[in-house]
């Protein structure tokens, strides 16, 4: 299960930070995702950080948003600077989880959490 908060409203050039907590009590997670969805667009990928923490940003928001990941408590971050109009979205967080070594990775997502940014 991903439970994603953080959103809110935010005045453009704000910032928010979302977080994606993955509760599980064994097993591991692989690359850890954020997409967002605006209405009447397609999902888009925003970050993602893989298990060594290999970070892929997309370009429409690459100097303004930061991934993160504490593999401890299995937490995801997305880190939201200089917030655009153009950013509210719904922010959905997915990630990949498989409960032993034996097993193959699955795609789990978040509910996700509404950002909206005013001018």
């Amino acid at each position: 299960q991903l439970q994603a908060s953080g959103g809110g409203p935010a005045q453009a050039g704000g910032s928010l930070r979302l977080s994606c907590e993955a509760n599980a009590k064994s097993g591991d997670f692989g690359t850890m995702a954020w997409y967002r969805q605006a209405p009447g667009k397609r999902r888009e990928l925003i970050a993602e950080i893989t298990r060594g923490r290999k970070i892929n940003v997309a370009a429409s928001v690459s100097g303004r948003f930061s991934c993160s990941r504490e593999s401890a408590k299995n937490i995801l971050w997305l880190q939201m600077n200089n917030l655009k109009a153009e950013d509210t979205a719904v922010y959905v967080c997915s990630a990949l989880y498989r409960p032993d070594i034996y097993s193959d990775y699955s795609l789990y997502w978040g509910q996700g959490t509404q950002v909206t940014v005013s001018s």
